[in-house]
């Protein structure tokens, strides 16, 4: 059985290099939980097919887990967390 997921607008501190592209570092939830992206393991222009939505997908890894975090390129941020 398949997780629902919900999505989530999340603050991201982000690394803008010279060559224009952006590093996210940290995600920020509003419940103040934060995780630090150990690693940016891809970058591409895709949808969430879970949640809705389009943008930047980053492929990032989060303590040992890779996850997806979306920039929906208007300066906001989303997950696709799960839903309890």
């Amino acid at each position: 059985m398949e997780t629902k997921r919900r999505k989530v607008y999340v603050e991201v501190e982000v690394t803008h290099r010279t060559d224009g592209t952006a590093r996210p570092n940290l995600i920020r939830f509003e419940n103040g939980e934060r995780y630090e992206v150990d690693r940016v393991i891809q970058r591409c222009r895709a949808a969430s097919t879970k949640v809705g939505g389009t943008g930047i997908r980053y492929t990032v890894q989060i303590c040992g887990h890779p996850t997806f975090l979306f920039d929906e390129e208007n300066g906001k941020w989303f997950v696709e967390a799960k839903t309890d």
